[in-house]
């Protein structure tokens, strides 16, 4: 995502500390533009014309920095006019995207979004603008997101945003915590629609062969008609309001937990695929099972159950019992609403199918009942349920990768207090590991009694460089990096760590 911002200057204590680490987790840069005439002081003109020759000529470029040089591109208003025309624009566009940050300074609103448009044209980026005055609204309808802050400057940027905050240093909350939470919600909340639809859809597709092709339905037309409606929508609906996989303050505190929605790792062509898969083989079970089961069949009482009616019932009513056990292992964060929800669309499905057909007068009246009160039914729920969990194991949301997880290196506060501490114990480690290996040598096979002296010191060293001590006998290392008994601990709360299945 390619930020810009139309707010300059502003005070360093309102800049978020983790907005800014935010553009290190993927190709995307930031850019902030401003009208200002106060910076005046420190604002350089930069000719791309220069840049343009030294690639000409071979020298050095832009490529060969450091990465952790931190280069950064000012350029003027009356600069940005030559860069945006369409010889330079393309180079213009190469050395900004080496760049950590670009500042746009005393340009136009219609130079503002001229910019945005040139990012998105040419990056095909997702980009977001916030800006506090009505000259950022060009530049704010111009983004894909915009963000307007109510200031001073009146309410027009507000007006034509996407969102509003009060100051700019709650644009970490917005991106870190109700951003991510989003778009984790949003990729729970398809992947799961799309299962439960191909496990519904398919399931009369596979009774296609079992009927002669003739068009017949396996499910009631009224359970076709509510589906949907009445019975799977709540609990998935619950799922995309109330769902988080961690805390927003772990969110805050680990802002590297953003980076699976930069590179779409939650939900794509992949994943997509994956659920549908899911689906296909989740009704290929659903209905092969119970087919297979009353094929034939015969009550101990002499009722014959291999009827089209008791079949479709069967075989909905595992469907449902399916779905909520999808949504239930799905779900991570547990609240009373989503216990409304899940559970009580589980208890209206057999409310409404005793009210329609007993009531109303259904054409399938008496068939649920006639199966619920065999034993073949509860054995071929269980069966079904079970041979399916132990292929798919329940789980519709993949895990994140090792790099995404915990420990996590980027806005971790304990890793940045100990950073300094943990390089100088492993400056002494190094050093004692060299002593130990000199005295081994110098000794032609002997290790002296301060052999074992130094051993113990670099163990101690190592111990230290981890954030873990010695044990009293020498021989175990106890407190680990990363373990959960380490004062040092780069990892997330224990709660926190064990709720992200994503």
């Amino acid at each position: 995502m390619f930020p810009f911002n139309g707010v300059f200057p502003f005070p360093r204590s309102n800049v978020p500390p983790n907005i800014l680490p935010l553009t290190s987790l993927s190709p995307s840069r930031t850019h902030r533009e401003t009208g200002s005439s106060d910076t005046s002081s420190f604002i350089r003109s930069v000719n791309c014309s220069n840049y343009s020759d030294g690639f000409e000529k071979g020298e050095p470029t832009l490529t060969d920095i450091d990465e952790n040089t931190g280069v950064a591109l000012v350029i003027n208003g009356h600069s940005l006019v030559h860069c945006l025309t369409s010889e330079l624009e393309s180079k213009f566009l190469e050395i900004a995207s080496h760049c950590k940050a670009v500042i746009c300074c005393r340009v136009t609103p219609l130079q503002k979004a001229m910019v945005v448009e040139l990012i998105k044209r040419a990056k095909n980026a997702v980009t977001l603008a916030i800006g506090d005055g009505a000259n950022d609204v060009s530049m704010i309808k111009a983004a894909h997101i915009g963000v307007g802050i109510s200031g001073q400057e009146g309410m027009q940027a507000v007006l034509a945003s996407d969102y509003s905050i009060a100051q700019f240093k709650f644009l970490e909350r917005l991106l870190l915590v109700h951003g991510r939470w989003s778009y984790y919600r949003m990729c729970k909340f398809l992947r799961y629609f799309f299962y439960k639809n191909f496990a519904f859809t398919l399931c009369h597709f596979w009774y296609a062969f079992f009927c002669g092709f003739s068009a017949q339905t396996v499910f009631d037309p009224m359970f076709i008609s509510v589906y949907n409606l009445f019975y799977t929508s709540l609990p998935v609906l619950a799922l995309g309001i109330f769902e988080q996989d961690v805390s927003d303050k772990s969110s805050v505190d680990y802002p590297k937990l953003y980076a699976p929605g930069i590179t779409n790792a939650l939900f794509n062509t992949t994943e997509f695929i994956r659920s549908v898969l899911h689906g296909i083989f989740s009704s290929l079970i659903l209905f092969l099972i119970p087919y297979g089961t009353y094929k034939d069949g015969i009550s101990p009482d002499g009722y014959v159950l291999n009827d089209h009616m008791l079949l479709g019932s069967v075989v909905a009513t595992i469907l449902i019992l399916d779905n909520t056990a999808q949504i239930a292992l799905d779900t991570s964060y547990w609240t009373v609403f989503n216990h409304i929800m899940i559970w009580g669309s589980l208890l209206w499905y057999f409310f409404l199918d005793y009210f329609y057909n007993y009531v109303i007068g259904g054409p399938y009246v008496g068939s649920l009942t006639q199966a619920m009160k065999e034993a073949t039914f509860w054995f071929t729920t269980v069966l079904t349920e079970g041979f399916g969990r132990l292929i798919t194991s329940g789980k519709i949301m993949r895990k994140l990768p090792q790099d995404f997880a915990f420990p996590l290196g980027l806005g971790s506060k304990k890793q940045h207090s100990t950073e300094s501490t943990k390089n100088n114990n492993n400056n002494n480690s190094s050093n004692n590991a060299n002593n130990v290996t000199n005295v081994a040598t110098n000794g032609a096979g002997t290790v002296p009694r301060t052999g074992t002296n130094t051993t113990a010191t670099t163990l101690s060293a190592m111990a230290a460089a981890g954030g873990g001590t010695t044990a009293a006998n020498g021989n175990q290392l106890v407190n680990l990096p990363g373990s959960s008994n380490s004062d040092h601990s780069p990892r997330a709360p224990c709660q926190d760590l064990d709720t992200i299945n994503l």
